[in-house]
């Protein structure tokens, strides 16, 4: 290991921008020990505003009770946890179901610290439709009213897991920047919640920003992606419309390899598939091991020394790894 990737990485703002890991809060530490600034633990799945209160109360009661922890409302907030040593939590709704079909919960969830909803997951709702739904048709009128009270409220549209048409309508109906806070390039990989380079042109057209992802099953054929080919996905997105539109969603989650046994995990992804959450066109079956040195959240200087091997430069790398989303903050949140 070079001293200067390890100086590169201990000064950049890293934020992986996708967190489902946390649910089991005690992951923090894995991503304390890969170096990450600010993480975002999804706080809301297909559940209802009850269930998902609860879920925050657990995160505000963490925050309250550590004082290494951050709530990250502003940009400010992210550059004072890299300043004081601390560890940023953005909160992330990866679905709509929470809000239920009241526009004020927009607002209410927003008031907790609520900075970024997902108007899918994968497949039809209220909003629109997800990626993975048989038919493509656009934002509904509801989902219009959802994405212009979330430009309002200030809380970022993301629109990872979307139906091209229902993405697409939000780019056009949103006055603030959309983002894909993760999926890969479909042109490096197919997966059916991989995208385009058409909407990657669309996303960095409007200011937005794409994650990348690490989830095996949308990085490539191989049961063991390398952390190569994880790569691929963020040179031809660079290629495509610029670094300062590429950032990290890693999507480390609670099933994968090592942290959940085979067979546990099988269990799960059945579950999953059962009740229609997944479909094994996008999702093959566990293990799920992440791309070969990045793991698990601890080893991520693995990727910024292979990012270096690539011929990335040290500004591409900060940008991918935080200034990008920094902006979209700033933009939507406020310094």
């Amino acid at each position: 290991m070079d001293a200067t990737e390890k100086r590169l990485h201990e000064a950049a703002i890293i934020v992986d921008a996708v967190c489902p890991l946390l649910d089991d809060q005690e992951r923090i530490a894995d991503y304390q020990a890969g170096g990450l600034t600010a993480i975002a633990p999804t706080v809301g799945y297909w559940h209802g505003a009850a269930v998902t209160l609860r879920t925050l109360g657990s995160w505000h009661r963490l925050l309250r009770e550590r004082d290494g922890l951050i709530l990250v409302r502003t940009a400010a907030d992210i550059r004072k946890a890299k300043a004081q040593d601390k560890t940023g939590i953005i909160l992330h709704f990866q679905g709509p179901a929470p809000i239920e079909d009241s526009l004020d919960l927009i607002d209410a969830f927003k008031g907790l610290g609520v900075g970024i909803m997902q108007l899918a997951y994968n497949v039809k709702n209220r909003i629109g439709d997800g990626c993975e739904e048989r038919t493509d048709a656009g934002l509904s009128r509801f989902g219009l009213q959802v994405v212009e009270r979330m430009n309002q409220a200030r809380m970022i549209v993301d629109c990872s897991h979307t139906g091209v048409q229902t993405t697409m309508d939000a780019i056009e109906h949103s006055s603030a920047p959309v983002i894909i806070s993760h999926a890969n390039a479909k042109s490096v990989y197919p997966s059916p919640r991989n995208i385009s380079d058409e909407m990657i042109k669309a996303i960095a057209g409007n200011g937005g920003t794409i994650g990348v992802v690490g989830f095996p099953g949308f990085v490539s054929a191989n049961k063991r992606p390398t952390i190569d080919q994880f790569i691929d996905h963020i040179a031809h997105m660079c290629d495509l419309v610029g670094a300062q539109h590429v950032t990290l969603g890693i999507d480390y989650y609670s099933g994968q390899s090592p942290y959940m046994e085979d067979a546990a995990s099988l269990k799960e992804y059945k579950a999953y598939l059962a009740e229609n959450i997944w479909s094994p066109n996008a999702y093959p079956e566990p293990p799920h091991i992440y791309p070969a040195g990045i793991e698990t959240p601890k080893t991520m200087l693995a990727l910024t020394e292979a990012l270096l091997r690539r011929g990335f430069t040290a500004d591409d790398i900060r940008k991918i790894y935080g200034e990008n989303l920094l902006r979209i903050y700033e933009t939507i949140w406020g310094e």
